[in-house]
């Protein structure tokens, strides 16, 4: 219960754990003294504080605001066996190799950082929650497939704020809709979330979720293009000039033509479509 309300209030303001201030993409990056200041005053019993923006207390280890890309040694040896949660907001982080030297850690939050698609995680058993808001991740698959297979006691995950959760904090374009389905396949890959983004998951989005979370997987162009080019056999994928067609390489003789079929890969829901608006019934 007090890592579920925990989880919800950075959610509300994932740079400032507890602080009950509004999520906002726009907001800006507070001064390291300011921010160690609000974290003194929320935590009177600090055990640890550097000066520097480094604070440690009762297990929770706050690194924020460093401009740190790793984890320096320091920090590791002297906290990496005690550090229970981990707040690495607002530095540039790429990468999180440096998890490894945490064995005991339960929640992790790199919100406003620069992780991307290629991120990486140790095997951690006890880590249950994860933010990742506003990062670079694009390809939500991609990033599933690591947590899948390294976080088996992930219940907790938010990536608001990157174009891999497909909301109005990541474009305008997105819809509910969107965000809806997307959250089923995220559900359908990790079934054991108890909270996704910015609200709980109940038993009947679970189910669900199970039910149509497979046919929920967005597929990018690009992925279309590749399967067409290797299942089809036509035209040169590996032509210098990068042209390619689905048609086959040579032509058919006079009376040998022949029809082809085939199954859809995409779904097409109409959404913003003009539909048949322009067309008359004599134009049919």
């Amino acid at each position: 219960a007090g890592a579920e309300a925990r989880f919800a209030k950075n959610i509300a303001s994932p740079s400032t754990p507890g602080s009950g201030k509004k999520f906002s993409l726009k907001e800006k990056k507070p001064t390291v003294a300011k921010r160690c200041e609000d974290s003194m005053a929320a935590s009177p019993g600090v055990d640890e504080f550097d000066g520097e923006g480094v604070m440690f207390n009762d297990g929770q280890l706050s690194c924020f605001a460093q401009n740190w890309d790793a984890i320096p040694e320091s920090i590791k040896q002297k906290y990496g066996s005690e550090a229970r949660r981990l707040d690495l907001s607002f530095n540039v982080f790429r990468h999180l190799n440096d998890l490894d030297a945490f064995p005991a850690l339960e929640e992790l939050v790199v919100d406003n950082n620069e992780v991307g698609d290629d991120v990486r995680f140790p095997t951690m058993t006890k880590l249950h929650t994860v933010m990742l808001n506003k990062n670079r991740i694009v390809n939500v698959e991609r990033l599933l497939e690591t947590l899948v297979q390294k976080l088996p006691a992930l219940t907790f995950l938010s990536i608001l704020g990157n174009v891999a959760c497909p909301n109005e904090l990541s474009s305008s374009e997105k819809d509910e809709e969107d965000y809806q389905r997307y959250r089923y396949y995220v559900l359908y890959k990790l079934p054991k979330l108890r909270f996704l983004d910015s609200r709980p998951v109940n038993e009947r989005e679970r189910a669900e979720a199970q039910r149509v979370g497979q046919f929920m997987r967005v597929v990018r162009a690009e992925e279309v293009a590749v399967r067409e080019r290797s299942s089809s056999g036509a035209g040169d994928f590996n032509s210098p000039s990068g042209d390619y067609t689905p048609l086959p390489q040579g032509l058919a003789s006079t009376g040998e033509h022949r029809g082809t079929f085939g199954v859809c890969r995409y779904v097409y829901y109409g959404r913003h479509s003009e539909g048949n608006r322009f067309i008359r019934n004599n134009d049919l």
